[in-house]
């Protein structure tokens, strides 16, 4: 049953998910939220793209948990989990890998799963090695507001960022609803449908933007078909970051090698935030 929201303890501050959201803001930055589905092709491999993003610039690293069923996922992401399932991935495995990265990195990782391998681990298990891994925030993505009274309140109390989706097909309340669930950032699908790289953004993607900036103040990071320097250009005129996901994926998948794959993935992230440098000047006023 959901835990009445008032009564629910909020996380510090200070988050590293705060925090780089706030240097952004004060440098008139575009922010650049990189997906990798962790084990793809190994846990070790991902570490290594982890330090590289960090390094040419990626201000947050969402950890997809490989999940058998991924319904929300496009084609890319399905393969990747599934490579990643057959490496041996689970979602303590990500933990340790969590915790592997904090000792050589600052960068803010977000835990990115199905509500499942949570479940099965149990929430207060989870929460807490996630947070003593340091780990600072975790998107579920088959878990709505409504259902996730107890879930918010056990995962902030540890001091973790509770990250919800808002979609296109949201009326006002409801996406009042999901940034009053939401901490760090609130992550907006700019489709339906599921994940996947597209050509171009929706026409109507300014005026979705519009409607979430007038019941939240949270920073809004828009993904679901983000994969060109173009698109993230025009994404530095309405958001405050643009999430990539399926693109950095299928550079993985095409890559000869994990060296290769580092090398594609870095040029690709330093391609996209000088991208977002640029379209911030095109930021309507007020945004």
């Amino acid at each position: 049953m959901a835990t009445n929201s008032t009564a629910l303890p909020k996380t510090p501050a200070t988050t590293r998910i705060r925090r780089r959201f706030e240097d952004l803001g004060r440098h008139g930055e575009m922010g650049l939220v990189a997906f990798l589905t962790a084990g793809d092709p190994s846990l070790a491999a991902t570490e290594s793209f982890v330090l590289a993003l960090d390094a040419v610039g990626a201000d947050v690293v969402e950890l997809g948990v490989p999940f058998s069923d991924p319904v929300a996922d496009g084609p890319a992401i399905q393969r990747s989990s599934e490579r990643a399932l057959l490496a041996g991935t689970s979602l303590s495995g990500v933990l340790d890998l969590v915790q592997s990265i904090r000792r050589k990195s600052d960068v803010a990782l977000v835990l990115f799963s199905y509500y499942n391998p949570v479940l099965q681990m149990g929430i207060e298990r989870f929460a807490r090695r996630a947070a003593d891994a340091g780990a600072d925030g975790v998107l579920i993505t088959d878990l709505t507001p409504e259902e996730a009274g107890d879930y918010r309140c056990i995962v902030q109390a540890h001091g973790l960022d509770t990250i919800f989706l808002a979609a296109p097909t949201s009326t006002d309340e409801r996406l009042a609803r999901i940034a009053e669930a939401s901490s760090g950032f609130l992550y907006l699908i700019s489709r339906t449908g599921v994940t996947g790289a597209r050509e171009s953004l929706p026409e109507d993607l300014p005026a979705l933007v519009r409607r979430v900036r007038r019941v939240s103040s949270l920073p809004i990071a828009v993904g679901f078909g983000i994969s060109l320097p173009g698109q993230v250009s025009v994404l530095g005129g309405l958001a405050d970051a643009a999430v990539v996901g399926s693109a950095l994926v299928q550079e993985i998948e095409r890559a000869s090698s994990v060296e290769a794959s580092r090398e594609a993935l870095s040029a690709r992230v330093r391609a996209l935030k000088q991208a977002g440098k640029a379209g911030m000047s095109r930021r309507e006023p007020g945004a």
